[in-house]
């Protein structure tokens, strides 16, 4: 019975430490979006928050999330390429 609680423990410990990078993530890349006006490092930050988020939802076992923000990712730094060479 001790091991069957223990795994529980470490089970729950570990969803509890993915929900809660997933929250900071999250919060990272939305704050860096509404920032983008800024600057174009606004624009980079957001494309290491999509890389961040995407992360969190091979974590989660949300992989078509994860790959949903890796794409987001690229067509960030792409955007950020572009604003530096229009500068």
């Amino acid at each position: 019975m001790g091991y069957v609680n223990q795994t529980r423990r470490r089970v729950g410990f570990l969803t509890m430490t993915v929900t809660i990078y997933g929250v900071c993530a999250l919060s990272f890349m939305m704050v860096m979006y509404a920032m983008e006006e800024r600057g174009r490092h606004f624009i980079a930050a957001f494309a290491v928050g999509c890389v961040l988020s995407g992360v969190y939802g091979f974590l989660a076992h949300a992989w078509p999330f994860g790959v949903v923000e890796f794409i987001w990712s690229a067509i960030a730094f792409r955007r950020y390429l572009v604003a530096g060479e229009s500068s």
